[in-house]
């Protein structure tokens, strides 16, 4: 297959890169670098992007920003920052994408435990995420040619545990090949409309 990911050189995308390169063509696209340059939140940068590579087999995307603030400081603007970002990032993506997505391909979205167990300082990243959710759900009911939507939804990976422990306490980190295998379940299996959680 040839597999776009999106946030490739990212901390998961990293370890998703590894894994999925020992079969199959890999393209990586970032915002700064990688083997075509794109900015989710601009759906110009997208449509730019597809145009370069041209057909693919599966589109992966873990990117996507959200403001992460205490609720009393959190203004508009912050809010959108997520809206426009992995939000409507990722639902371009899908709307977009599928116009050079190969018959029966696959588009895996990323999201978080946030959506369903959410910390403080995470308003807009768990309304993001689970507005992305509620996306999946609905757009694989109407998606055509054989293709399927999903989402990777992850608890803290390993990878990230000294990072973010101070944001999630008592929280056990979720091992990176845990992870691996949720995005090798949305590509390779045959769910569609499917939040794929990986919390434990």
């Amino acid at each position: 297959m040839k597999i776009l990911i999106i946030g490739g050189n990212g901390t998961i995308g990293k370890t998703i890169v590894r894994h999925f390169k020992e079969n199959h063509e890999i393209l990586i696209a970032g915002r700064s670098n990688g083997d075509v340059l794109v900015d989710i939140a601009d759906s110009s940068s997208i449509k730019s992007m597809f145009e370069k590579i041209g057909k693919v087999d599966a589109i992966i995307c873990i990117a996507g920003e959200a403001k992460w603030a205490d609720f009393n400081e959190l203004t508009e603007d912050d809010y959108y920052l997520g809206l426009k970002s992995k939000l409507m990032g990722q639902v371009n993506l899908v709307r977009i994408g599928r116009n050079y997505l190969n018959a029966n391909g696959s588009i895996t979205l990323s999201t978080g435990i946030l959506a369903d167990d959410p910390v403080v300082k995470t308003t807009s990243a768990a309304m993001v995420n689970g507005a992305v959710h509620s996306f999946v759900q609905a757009v694989a009911l109407e998606i055509e040619n054989g293709m399927r939507v999903n989402a990777v939804s992850s608890g803290m990976v390993e990878d990230a545990f000294e990072k973010y422990k101070d944001y999630f306490p008592g929280h056990n980190p979720i091992p990176m090949n845990k992870v691996i295998n949720g995005y090798v379940r949305s590509v390779n299996g045959k769910g569609n409309g499917e939040i794929i959680r990986i919390y434990n």
